[in-house]
């Protein structure tokens, strides 16, 4: 067991070291000239965009601005917003098969307190593999119970999972499903009913505790005294039905979400689905209801044995002509670097590429309230940027340059060390 352990430590070490190894990042101002701006909001055009601290400061053409920068020809290459993932576990796992590694299913069915965001680690190697592909962004939500914990968006870079902070929070909860848990699930239709039957009424006991304690606290508040009792799980969904926090619904089954619908009408909280696996099948529904949804991943498999092979592929666009707002995530830990290429697919599949490009960009922006701030190259907006040489959505396309809060960020991580190294290997083989 030692030795076990023995080794999980230098596993450790040895990742820290190799995402410590990356080159250092470079401030600003900088002056991109003669590229072509793709504003994902207002259309695209050729001229400079000019970055100052951490913000975008000016477009246009032959800019000339005050004071000392540093200017980046692009002529003949592509500024896009960085990518958004809307759905990740990125920074909260390191090796998936060993669990003393990962830090996002906490113990407990109700523990929606527990906050993604302190999980996080500045130097998962996984961050600069991300980032290197396009992605700046990424909300990183926990798994597990009922209501697994408080999910975070995170910018990444930074020495600290505070300054990756980029100030969105929401609630995870994951709806009770009335499907089979997996092949090996050899319960009756009968048991499964029942099951589901239970967990939805626990469903509606805990929330009308966590009612009565927003008004009990509520009621304190009013009379300027302490609410007694102090209930950190219920204080954390307080927010919720509060409506100053949004509810992140997982769910996937069709009949589940027809439910999920019902129950978020019958609540009255602010909520998106996330996952949506099936929204297929029930589009119309979500539509009637208003609901955005974070779906995905996209690279999947059919969820059931008769659905065709591209049910996975085709399931963002089917929602997004029922007129719903569709944003889209891998859900990943690991390949999170694969989001531009789940939105590829959902291109190729019927949603475009300009909707699938606004899938990873400005509709997550806006689904999580940070529009105002990300989602596209605008004046006053941070400066978090992909500079490339093509279509980012196509896998030969290469991403040259890369901007996080105004920071140029290197284009280096574990994989091009790795390939550099044996690459230049010394002493050489014969």
């Amino acid at each position: 067991m030692k030795q076990i352990y023995t080794f999980i430590i230098l596993v450790l070490v040895a990742g820290q070291l190799s995402a410590q190894m990356v080159a250092k990042s470079e401030a600003g101002p900088f002056l991109l000239r003669n590229a072509t701006i793709h504003t994902i909001t207002s259309g695209d055009f050729t001229g400079d965009l000019y970055i100052k601290d951490d913000k975008i400061v000016q477009l246009g053409v032959n800019l000339r601005p005050e004071g000392k920068y540093t200017t980046i020809d692009c002529s003949g290459k592509h500024i896009y917003p960085g990518m958004i993932d809307a759905g990740t576990q990125l920074g909260l796992s390191e090796i998936e098969s060993i669990s003393v590694t990962n830090d996002f299913n906490e113990v407990g069915d109700l523990v929606p307190q527990m906050q993604a965001l302190t999980a996080v680690n500045p130097n998962a190697v996984t961050i600069p593999v991300t980032r290197t592909n396009g992605i700046t962004t990424a909300l990183v939500a926990p798994k597990g119970g009922r209501f697994p914990g408080t999910a975070a968006v995170i910018d990444l870079h930074g020495y600290t999972p505070e300054q990756m902070d980029a100030g969105f929070k929401g609630v995870v909860m994951n709806f009770p499903s009335s499907g089979r848990r997996g092949r090996w699930d050899r319960r009756s239709d009968e048991d499964i009913k029942k099951d589901s039957e239970k967990a939805l009424k626990k469903l509606d006991e805990i929330w009308a505790d966590a009612v009565l304690y927003a008004k009990i606290d509520s009621a304190a508040n009013s009379q300027k005294t302490q609410i007694t009792g102090y209930q950190p799980e219920m204080e954390a969904l307080k927010s919720v039905i509060n409506k100053t926090t949004l509810l992140l619904v997982e769910v996937n089954k069709s009949s589940d979400i027809l439910l999920a619908i019902d129950w978020i009408k019958k609540t009255g909280v602010k909520a998106v689905l996330t996952g949506v696996a099936e929204g297929y099948r029930v589009a119309s529904k979500i539509a009637e209801a208003g609901l955005a949804v974070i779906t995905g991943p996209v690279l999947d498999t059919p969820r059931r044995e008769y659905d065709k092979y591209d049910a996975p592929y085709t399931n963002a666009a089917v929602m997004f002509k029922a007129g719903i707002k569709v944003a889209i995530r891998t859900d990943e830990a690991e390949n999170v670097r694969n989001l531009p290429f789940n939105a590829g697919f959902a291109a190729a599949y019927g949603l475009g590429k300009e909707e699938a490009l606004r899938a990873i960009t400005i509709v997550p922006a806006e689904i999580l309230g940070m529009a105002d701030r990300y989602g596209s190259i605008e004046p006053g907006k941070v400066a978090n940027l992909l500079i490339c040489n093509g279509d980012p959505l196509e896998t030969k396309t290469i991403v040259e340059h890369l901007f996080i809060r105004g920071w140029k960020i290197p284009m280096e991580n574990r994989h091009t060390l790795l390939y550099d190294e044996f690459l230049k290997r010394s002493p050489g083989l014969k």
